[in-house]
C-alpha cells in the first residue's frame, strides 16, 4: 500500500475542476476558513476518510478518458508530501496535475525553508489556482476559479521565471499537457 491521505472525498470524473476530464481529490483539513467556502466540511483536520496514494492512482489509470487529477480541499498543501508522491506517479503515467490552494504562489515559495514539501509539490504540478476564496469578489464568469483575486497559473513556467505566470486560457485546449 502507498502513502496515506486524509480525504474528504473523491469525484471520479469532473469537468469543472480543471482542463479536460479529471479525477478530483478533496483533502481534509484547511487553515484558511474562507467566508463563503463551498466546502466548509473540509476545514477540520480530524481523520475523515483514509486514502491511499497507490489505490487512487490505480483507480485513475483504469479510466481511459481521464486527462488528469485535481487536488482540492481543504488545503492540499497541508498534505503536500503525499500529494507530491501522487503527482509524480501521475506524470509518469501521462496524467497532468492541478491543485487549488488558499495560499498564493508567492506564499508557497516564501515558505520553502519551513515547508520544503510545498516546493516539491509545486514542481510536480502543471496548474495551480492560488489565493483564498473572497466572497466579495465571487464571480461565476472565471475559468476554474471562484473569486477574482484567484489566479489560474502555469506552474512550470512560474517556477522557471520565478514569478506567477497565468495560464494562457486561449491556448489551454490546444493539446493536453502531460509529462513523462
Amino acid at each position: 500500500m502507498g502513502t496515506k491521505l486524509n480525504l474528504s472525498g473523491v469525484v471520479s470524473e469532473s469537468i469543472v475542476d480543471g482542463p479536460g476530464i479529471r479525477m478530483t481529490i478533496f483533502t481534509q483539513g484547511c487553515p484558511h476558513h474562507c467566508k463563503g467556502c463551498h466546502n466548509p466540511e473540509t476545514w477540520a483536520f480530524e481523520p475523515r476518510h483514509p486514502g491511499d496514494v497507490d489505490k487512487i492512482l490505480n483507480i485513475a489509470l483504469k479510466n481511459p478518458i481521464l486527462q488528469g487529477l485535481t487536488f482540492s480541499g481543504g488545503e492540499p498543501f497541508c498534505q503536500a508530501e503525499a500529494l507530491d508522491e501522487l503527482a509524480e506517479k501521475c506524470h509518469k503515467n501521462g496524467l497532468n496535475v492541478m491543485s487549488y490552494s488558499g495560499y498564493t504562489f508567492e506564499q508557497l515559495m516564501a515558505g520553502k525553508d519551513e515547508h520544503p514539501e510545498w516546493v516539491r509539490l509545486l514542481e510536480n504540478l502543471d496548474y495551480l489556482v492560488d489565493g483564498p476564496f473572497i466572497l466579495e469578489e465571487k464571480s461565476l464568469m472565471l475559468l476554474f476559479r471562484g473569486s477574482k483575486n484567484q489566479r489560474f497559473l502555469d506552474v512550470p513556467e512560474s517556477l522557471r521565471q520565478g514569478r506567477a505566470v497565468p495560464v494562457d486560457e486561449d491556448k489551454l485546449y490546444e493539446g493536453t499537457r502531460t509529462r513523462k
